[in-house]
């Protein structure tokens, strides 16, 4: 009677978590395509670009100043006398001091603009899985770094499409 019970209880053991595996619902979603290909990720590169491009103009138009004098140094700098030559350099160099500064200026500038944006991307991204998640009726959705997610519980498509529609 005994052996019969614990032979029982291993059966029921080893049959439980398949019972209950068959009954969970999991899904994956790719959350780096969803932020490259999402209507809300293009706007808010549009946006960034649109934001910095006035800046980034301005930086190609000093650049190309500083080539300029470059250029008429390369050119003028052996026939012009030392007074002229010495102020021309010590103006490239100024130039380009605050060329290399603007620079980093706009790339800090532009990083942390691009973060706030793609935080606010990452929140809208979260919430609308969860919409998906719980109106499909589904136990767990993971994201990467999964090793292996098969088609059929992909949700990526699914919560693009979710994306897609007019908020």
């Amino acid at each position: 009677m005994f052996n019969r019970m614990v032979k029982l209880f291993v059966v029921m053991v080893l049959v439980s978590p398949i019972t209950l595996m068959a009954e969970t619902k999991i899904g994956f979603v790719n959350m780096v395509e969803l932020m490259e290909k999402s209507p809300q990720a293009e706007a808010a590169r549009k946006g960034l670009e649109s934001e910095f491009s006035n800046r980034d103009k301005k930086l190609t138009t000093v650049r190309d100043e500083i080539l300029k004098l470059e250029e008429t140094l390369k050119n003028d700098g052996p026939i012009m006398n030392d007074k002229n030559r010495g102020e021309l350099e010590k103006k490239i160099l100024n130039r380009k001091r605050e060329y290399n500064r603007q620079q980093d200026e706009l790339r800090e500038d532009f990083n942390i603009r691009r973060n706030e944006e793609l935080g606010k991307l990452q929140k809208k991204v979260h919430e609308i899985i969860v919409v998906v998640a719980k109106a499909e009726s589904y136990d767990l959705v993971v994201t990467q770094p999964v090793l292996y997610a098969s088609e059929k519980i992909d949700l990526t498509a699914r919560v693009l499409q979710e994306m897609q529609k007019p908020q």
